[in-house]
């Protein structure tokens, strides 16, 4: 099976450029929500490390937004909680899709989490800063605090270009996304 790990900037367009694969695509952030809303234990480990702000099942995005804002370690006690079981629910995806030609990996710290191995295929995604900022902007519940924190600990695009295989220059049209997509998959099958 060939995996694909998509990096990018947040706001890049690495979501879109997944779905464009055709492939099954393991999602992480849907995974977070999923794990938010449904993941019992996850609130209890969350709330037993940050009492003073996650106190209600289902979790609420404003009291992770609030912990995240209030300390710089409690992101960091939060992703530890939280990419726990991103990484099981990953590896029961890869289970489920061991026999598919391809799976594509939809993970913001794929690098930074050291979920990647040697022989995966990277795929950057590359946009332009006020592109980003601009459609970042019209996200519901943007927040540019948040925004910032999130950043601060990802690796740096530079690191994560030179690591790519591949780089995508995403202008947010469809055809040119479209030919990039269909350009690697005939170079990699």
């Amino acid at each position: 099976m060939i995996k694909i790990g998509i990096l990018g900037d947040i706001g890049s367009g690495k979501s879109y450029v997944a779905q464009r694969f055709g492939y099954p695509v393991f999602d992480a952030d849907k995974e977070v929500v999923k794990l938010y809303k449904n993941n019992f234990k996850v609130f209890k480990k969350l709330s037993k490390s940050l009492p003073k702000f996650i106190y209600s099942f289902p979790i609420n995005k404003s009291e992770i937004t609030r912990a995240i804002l209030a300390n710089k370690s409690n992101l960091r006690k939060i992703i530890k909680i939280v990419h726990f079981e991103v990484r099981k629910k990953m590896n029961i995806f890869l289970k489920k899709n061991k026999n598919k030609k391809m799976v594509i990996l939809d993970v913001p710290l794929l690098l930074e989490s050291k979920i990647n191995k040697k022989n995966d295929i990277l795929v950057f995604v590359q946009s332009k800063r006020a592109d980003i900022l601009k459609r970042l902007k019209n996200r519901n519940h943007f927040n540019n605090k948040l925004f910032k924190k999130f950043k601060n600990i990802q690796l740096p695009l530079e690191y994560k270009k030179r690591k790519s295989h591949y780089i995508i220059k995403n202008n947010f049209t469809k055809k040119k996304i479209k030919r990039a997509v269909k350009d690697i998959l005939v170079e990699i099958i």
